[in-house]
């Protein structure tokens, strides 16, 4: 047996999300469905980010044991071949036999974008979140310095969350304008279920003026979900880097 990770990219819009769901189209019931056809096995991938439904990845990671003599970096042709247009493979390789995508130090980095401006974009409605409210990002940028750091995250947490702990850390997040959206771009260690989303949801309070930036202080301190603002729709958001540290 030998181990093969792939790095995925795919389009949300149209997915339950990443984890397996009875009846529901998710990226991994795509991909052990791709596999088991194309090796003959019973092949179930563990991912490292179990992204919701409408979000997508432009580099999500996922492993799979299996007896199959096809080299690791050949997978991804393979694949590609056998999976709906939405969902693709970008490389392909075989790892140590016991590498875990969850188990080992990373950083990931998430984009949420905003289009902001007085009418929608179609082209852009499964992509990025829109209002017309206008937005100061300057509130925003000065609002995101508070998050970043370790901290305990419970308020930026779904309440639904099984997590064993809500400490995590930011590297970094940023806040910037280019052309009619806006784009936070958030590096952590690890992040809590919805915790982007409501990152998002909360900046754009303070970018509105419904908050002042410096309320994010006391959101941290809270450690409570009504403390912090909505649950950004999932549209906007994209995961665009996995490092493994």
């Amino acid at each position: 047996m030998k181990r093969v990770m792939l790095v995925v990219a795919y389009d949300g819009s149209a997915c339950y999300g990443w984890q397996l769901q009875p009846g529901r189209r998710t990226v991994e019931s795509e991909l052990n469905q791709a596999l088991s056809g194309l090796l003959k096995e019973e092949i179930q991938v563990t991912g490292a980010s179990r992204t919701d439904s409408g979000v997508h990845a432009l580099c999500n990671v996922a492993v799979f044991d299996t007896a199959s003599r096809i080299p690791g970096e050949k997978f991804s042709y393979a694949l590609n071949q056998r999976l709906p247009e939405d969902i693709r493979i970008q490389s392909s390789r075989e790892v140590a036999p016991d590498f875990h995508p969850r188990h080992c130090d990373s950083r990931k980095t998430y984009e949420y974008r905003i289009l902001n401006r007085e009418f929608p974009l179609p082209t852009k409605r499964l992509y990025a979140y829109f209002t017309y409210t206008p937005l100061d990002v300057e509130k925003m940028k000065r609002a995101a310095e508070f998050l970043v750091g370790e901290h305990d995250f419970a308020s930026f947490c779904s309440a639904s969350s099984s997590a064993s702990t809500t400490v995590r850390r930011i590297y970094e997040l940023t806040v910037e304008k280019e052309g009619d959206e806006i784009i936070i771009r958030v590096c952590g260690n690890g992040f809590l279920y919805n915790m982007v989303r409501i990152i998002a949801g909360t900046l754009m309070e303070a970018g509105s003026g419904r908050r002042q930036p410096e309320e994010m202080a006391e959101i941290l301190t809270a450690k409570n979900r009504c403390a912090a603002g909505p649950t950004a729709p999932a549209c906007g958001l994209t995961l665009v880097r996995y490092e493994f540290l």
